[in-house]
């Protein structure tokens, strides 16, 4: 069962119940997906502009050059940087307005198959699943750290999440109901979580250089 406005209806204690959190509800779901978009968009690409000075001029200084722990100027060095035979940046640049066209249509009241959303999905998770691996190898073998990659990491955080919440709410994704109650219920949490995780392995593998020893 479902109603226009909030998609499925679970069945709760008293009787049927939407459980549609708001953040999950079509113009809630247009901003989330707009600030995420907008926020991971710009990074990628000044990481993009920071690339092409750097092509230009060996030996200029990026943005965010802090100092020999926070380096875009040397994450760019490595081969990491460039996995598919181009510069990383640019692959959110398609990514992000990927997202930013989906935000605008739904804010203009436009309402995606179900078929967009798992395809969106799919691509987000793809994303993320990257993402993890960027973080990988800053903190476990770059052992530097891109200011403009974290803030790709932090959209990506809350786009993954939310996103998949909810897919799970409005039957994108199949799943048992205690599940998608859990998931629609515990989804700030979630998020939150996440946001502790990395920043605590970012603060651990780091501790020298915060501390100076």
């Amino acid at each position: 069962m479902s109603t226009p406005d909030t998609g499925p209806v679970v069945a709760g204690p008293q009787g049927l119940e939407p459980r549609v959190p708001r953040f999950a509800r079509p113009r809630a779901f247009g901003f989330l997906l707009l600030a995420t978009g907008v926020v991971g968009w710009v990074a990628s690409a000044v990481l993009v502009l920071e690339r092409l000075a750097l092509y230009k001029d060996p030996g200029h200084v990026t943005s965010c050059d802090v100092n020999p722990w926070v380096s875009c100027g040397r994450v760019m060095g490595t081969w990491q940087s460039e996995l598919f035979g181009f510069p990383n940046p640019l692959i959110g640049i398609v990514a992000f307005a990927v997202v930013l066209a989906t935000a605008m249509a739904v804010l203009s009241g436009a309402a995606p198959g179900r078929w967009y959303w798992a395809g969106l999905q799919a691509g987000v998770t793809l994303g993320t699943v990257f993402v993890i691996w960027l973080w990988s190898q800053a903190l476990f073998e770059i052992y530097i750290l891109c200011l403009y990659c974290m803030v790709v990491w932090a959209a990506m955080i809350p786009l993954f999440i939310l996103l998949t919440v909810r897919n799970l709410v409005h039957g994108v994704i199949p799943a048992p109901r205690a599940v998608v109650r859990f998931a629609a219920d515990w989804a700030g949490t979630l998020v939150a979580i996440a946001y502790v995780a990395v920043a605590g392995s970012v603060f651990l593998r780091f501790f020298p250089a915060f501390t100076g020893g």
